[in-house]
């Protein structure tokens, strides 16, 4: 398939600007969009076959010259240039924002997807090759890009893999899920949520089936009550066990994992040229290796990772304080991926490409180009005014007494946070029409619940299982007896047909009942759902329950807003680190 076939006779085609150097095995970017060819690499004949030309005098001299475009025939020169080659060609447009763009949202990768091409092809395969996968098992989602919201796990291990790294100490550690992101991707793509997961929190580890080198399957055996990284490398755990424990902790399903070692930041980093970084004070931490001015920087390579990796250098120098610096280098270096700087330069896209796939390891879901490049073309799109990163509120463990070392979720303000997630509720404000619709739903929510409430001896509910987990229905009875005095509550079993979310349906004379029952569960207007007829003698309303319930006693509406003085930050604010 050639450029004019695709709408793109004007450009120089994606599949032509590299070629393989025989002598080095590695692609080399055609620089110059005329000239004559090199034996650098294959060149191409207008049948789309490879030949190999003898060496000539550019390459003798060492200088890399580059062939023409492919429209280019014997007598026929390009629009713009003179029959001889000698005049001057047209200068391009320069490219609009939006185009350059457009390559990115594709997937800095997306350019190798050109198979109609030999060199191209040899170019996807090469970077198919640098993809290490795991194999999840139903711990992740076998689509790309599964359909509504979606959450990918970004998981940052110490291992100390790679060269250079095994004199940060712990040289045989198996590695340790050490930084935690779960990245929520809204149904309607136009925004996302980063929320960080603190290493040192005390959490429960499920059961978790993993893959043995062998092709068997072994399960190792839950925990309770330990460390959120021990999810990760300990017992051989992989990073399933980490999504499995994940999903526990929130009642979040992670679809897919993204897993980066030492290496990745350092690669990554340099591959854009480096990331912005801003201090309100001078830094020099020889454990870390950190030296930096106050004021703004630029890190790459060691100093990158010395920067992620502090935690002597900022804030009470906790854990707590290093997420809301690598949150900062996040947000820096997706606002440098989506620079001109960056789209503008086939150099860096390429770097960036390769480095990518060389120091990341996914699940086996997303582990191919292909797949690869259907994610980037949804997460590409994603403005960074829209990406909130955010910290699960955690407060001291209390089992620890004065000696503060672990932290636990806070019992209010991380359930509301989760609750505000799984509703797929954005963190931040992203259309004016969206604010517009709150407003009208809290004024209806506002007069459904407002009225006479009837009391908890007085409520007569069916209890249905409509899509949570099982035994919901027969949990949700037990509370409402036991701890609520609804004692005209029943297990009705499972519903006809599952419902996307949690719906109690009541006659009009029995709205007090109603009212009562959503105070008890934390139930929006939403869930209410009245109808036209009055009840007869002693029949009951029906709660359906749906994948938004959790547990008893936690409330299932989500809230409009995020909880007050929980830690985040917009990825497009550039914030300096305190």
């Amino acid at each position: 398939m050639d450029a004019q076939s695709r709408g793109r006779a004007d450009e120089v085609d994606p599949a032509d600007q590299w070629v393989l150097n025989p002598k080095t095995g590695t692609y080399e970017l055609r620089l110059n969009p005329s000239g004559t060819q090199s034996n650098s690499g294959p060149s191409r004949s207008s049948t789309g076959r490879v030949s190999t030309r003898k060496t000539d005098q550019s390459e003798r001299s060492g200088r890399r010259e580059v062939p023409g475009q492919r429209n280019r025939r014997a007598g026929k020169a390009p629009a713009g240039e003179s029959p001889d080659g000698q005049g001057r060609r047209k200068r391009k447009p320069k490219a609009t924002r939006k185009k350059k763009v457009l390559l990115w949202t594709g997937g800095v990768m997306g350019f190798v997807l050109v198979v109609g091409s030999g060199g191209a092809y040899w170019l996807y395969q090469h970077f198919n090759g640098n993809i290490n996968t795991v194999d999840v098992g139903d711990a992740g989602s076998k689509s790309s890009v599964p359909d509504g919201a979606f959450n990918i796990l970004v998981i940052g291990t110490d291992k100390r893999t790679g060269a250079g790294n095994a004199g940060y100490g712990d040289a045989g550690s198996e590695g340790h899920a050490d930084t935690n992101i779960l990245f929520h991707v809204s149904a309607d793509r136009t925004n996302a949520t980063a929320m960080s997961i603190p290493r040192d929190m005390i959490t429960d580890i499920p059961a978790c089936p993993t893959k043995q080198k062998d092709g068997t399957t072994k399960t190792v055996p839950g925990e309770k009550n330990v460390r959120f990284n021990t999810s990760l490398g300990q017992e051989g755990r992989d990073p399933g066990c980490t999504m499995r424990t994940v999903k526990k902790l929130t009642g979040l399903t992670v679809d897919h994992f993204m897993m980066a070692d030492f290496n990745a930041v350092k690669q990554l980093s340099t591959a854009v040229g480096g990331v912005k970084v801003c201090l309100e004070k001078p830094v020099n931490d020889p454990k870390s290796h950190l030296k930096l001015p106050a004021g703004q920087s630029v890190v790459k390579g060691e100093q990158a990772l010395a920067f992620v990796r502090t935690r002597h250098s900022f804030g009470n120098e906790s854990d707590l304080d290093r997420i809301k610096q690598q949150q900062q280098f996040i947000g820096s270096m997706i606002r440098q991926m989506k620079s001109d700087d960056t789209l503008g330069s086939p150099t860096k896209m390429y770097g960036l490409a390769d480095a990518a796939t060389k120091a990341l390891t996914v699940d086996s879901g997303i582990g191919s180009i292909k797949k690869l490049t259907d994610l980037a073309q949804v997460l590409g799109k994603i403005d960074a005014k829209n990406i909130t990163f955010a910290t699960l509120p955690v407060i001291d463990n209390p089992a620890e007494g004065k000696h503060h070392v672990t932290v636990v979720p806070d019992p209010t303000k991380a359930d509301a946070l989760f609750a505000m997630m799984r509703a797929d509720t954005s963190l931040t404000e992203v259309k004016k029409k969206e604010a517009d619709a709150k407003s009208a739903a809290a004024a209806e929510e506002a007069a459904r619940l407002n009225g006479p409430r009837a009391k908890s001896s007085d409520v007569r509910v069916t209890v249905l299982n409509g899509g949570a987990a099982a035994g919901s229905a027969g949990v949700m009875v037990t509370w409402l007896q036991n701890q609520q005095g609804v004692l005209k509550s029943s297990n009705g079993s499972n519903a006809p047909q599952k419902v996307p979310a949690t719906v109690l349906t009541y006659a009009p004379n029995q709205a007090d009942q109603a009212r009562k029952l959503a105070d008890l569960l934390g139930l929006g207007a939403a869930a209410l759902k009245p109808g036209t007829k009055d009840a007869v003698a002693k029949e009951p309303m029906v709660l359906t329950l749906g994948p938004d319930f959790k547990q008893a006693g936690s409330p299932i509406a989500a809230p409009a807003k995020a909880p007050e003085g929980i830690q985040k930050v917009e990825a497009d604010k550039s914030v300096c680190a305190k």
